[in-house]
């Protein structure tokens, strides 16, 4: 039992990936109506009403499982849900939401995949698609139309806080 509660605490330790600054220093928790782990395979499986948080980063999901076949580092870590979410403050004071039915995390290659009615908010942008893929490390983003469907992928950018009709105006009103 003590091998499985080291392997947890090192694979949710690991989840710190996606956190700030701030929240790396931060206790993280897993609450779910039930849990279940495989030393074997180095499985972890969190049911029902799983909740993950870790300073600002909070992952609501149906279910967790967290993978460490691979090793450390090389973690996988799938959140599921309809939808499941994840939200958490950057240290730049920006919110990033993202909800899709699968959101997966690779540790080893920084990247979150999001997949089944795929959104992601940050900064007043929302890219909505069947597959939504960010590369955490390189900040670049893929988004993908599922094959079978007719819909498409939208952005949409909100108009910036500044109201260009007073601007305007005062550059009107200027000798």
């Amino acid at each position: 039992m003590i091998k499985l509660v080291t392997l947890a605490t090192a694979l949710l330790i690991s989840a710190t990936t996606l956190a700030t600054q701030p929240d790396f220093q931060q206790p993280l928790s897993i609450d779910s109506d039930t849990s279940f782990g495989d030393i074997q395979t180095s499985t972890l499986i969190y049911e029902h009403n799983v909740i993950v948080q870790q300073g600002s980063l909070k992952i609501l999901a149906d279910r967790l499982e967290i993978d460490g076949s691979a090793g450390e580092g090389a973690e996988i870590f799938i959140a599921t849900g309809t939808p499941a979410t994840y939200s958490q403050m950057m240290e730049d004071g920006s919110l990033v939401e993202a909800k899709a039915n699968e959101i997966r995390f690779e540790r080893a290659d920084r990247v979150l995949t999001m997949t089944g009615d795929a959104e992601l908010k940050q900064r007043g942008s929302l890219v909505r698609a069947t597959l939504v893929r960010y590369n955490i490390e390189t900040q670049q983003l893929n988004a993908e139309r599922g094959e079978d469907e007719s819909g498409r992928v939208r952005t949409v950018f909100e108009p910036s806080q500044s109201d260009p009709k007073k601007n305007a105006t005062k550059e009107n009103q200027q000798p």
